[in-house]
């Protein structure tokens, strides 16, 4: 089958059908409700990047309070959900379920094209560029398994692993016939056997990302190559909107921005290789708010000009120009173990 080449600038209709989003809407709303009862295994944390006590108010949105580091300016919770019961949210999550079954499947293609194809060959351009080992490929949070199905198709990998704790999720991973490791990766007791590891979009929902972090150095082959992406709090959208943005929510927990990660990666043994902000939705994601009227920039010329006025001429240079200059809110890091 042909391929369809991908787009710069990609719609949040294409990847969320605005149906199925609101089909889903009760469920994500159940999961919320799921960690709102349980707020007495909440806990209280530094920040996750630069584990400095000192913060300030950030903003509060669905029972969830934000807090912004002083020194390295990552955003995250505080209080939140213990280890614990992050888990046991994922288990039982229906918002997940609903993913697996419905968005995922509708919005595949598109996703395959835009998202995960270009995403595998920037990753094995990586590997060529810094000269990786390619045995063994561990892919954390695999979710629908598209990604590792892209790196399987590649070629390069002896061994491709998807690591998906969440049953549902791991149980399409193995319809695809892929080798499903269903465990957190805190319980893997491997040591030494990874030559590239990818978390997509992972280390925003955990508890303490600096374990994670700690865990994948252990998992890793001196040299071997980490890749991690995530949301990038000091991007267009995520400032735009603050707590208008729908990433800010539940599941996530930490919003670093290109130098606190570093900090944080390099406090856990690695060498960062490269940052990239090489987003495609922010422009989209900020138009539709003002296009609800939830936000208005009526007095800000220069927005209006881009957002409204000049919508068709300009949409897509600006978002190619945040993409360029680390100011979109999806946030590439690499990284290689010391």
């Amino acid at each position: 089958m042909e391929r369809s080449p991908s787009k710069d600038v990609l719609f949040e209709e294409e990847i969320r059908p605005s149906a199925l989003m609101i089909d889903k809407a009760p469920l994500v709303e159940a999961d919320r409700n799921f960690l709102l009862e349980h707020r007495s295994e909440w806990v209280r944390v530094f920040c996750p990047a630069c584990q400095t006590s000192e913060n300030k108010f950030a903003g509060e949105k669905y029972g969830f309070r934000y807090m912004r580091c002083n020194s390295c300016g990552t955003i995250y919770t505080c209080p939140r959900p213990s280890q614990r019961l992050c888990h046991a949210f994922y288990s039982q999550s229906l918002n997940y379920s609903y993913w697996n079954q419905h968005i995922f499947p509708a919005t595949e293609e598109i996703r395959r094209s835009n998202i995960f194809h270009p995403r595998a060959e920037r990753l094995l351009e990586y590997c060529r560029k810094y000269q990786i080992h390619t045995n063994t490929f561990l892919e954390v949070g695999a979710a629908f398994g598209t990604f590792c199905e892209e790196m399987r198709s590649a070629n390069i990998f002896e061994r491709v692993i998807a690591l998906e704790p969440t049953a549902d999720l791991a149980r399409t991973c193995r319809e695809r016939q892929l080798e499903v490791i269903e465990l957190p990766i805190e319980e893997l007791t491997d040591q030494g056997f990874v030559d590239v590891l990818a978390a997509f979009e992972v280390i925003e929902h955990l508890f303490c990302p600096r374990r994670f972090l700690e865990r994948c150095h252990q998992l890793m082959r001196p040299g071997a190559l980490l890749v991690l992406t995530c949301p990038n709090a000091d991007g267009f959208d995520l400032a735009t909107l603050g707590m208008l943005s729908n990433t800010f929510d539940h599941e996530h927990l930490n919003y670093f921005n290109p130098k606190s990660l570093r900090r944080l990666l390099e406090g856990c043994g690695f060498i960062v290789l490269d940052v990239q902000t090489p987003g495609k939705m922010d422009v989209d994601l900020v138009r539709k708010h003002v296009s609800a009227g939830s936000l208005d920039v009526s007095g800000q010329p220069f927005l209006h000009q881009v957002l409204v006025e000049r919508w068709e001429e300009l949409h897509e240079p600006f978002q190619k120009f945040l993409a360029e200059h680390q100011l979109s809110s999806h946030m590439w890091s690499v990284a290689k173990r010391a």
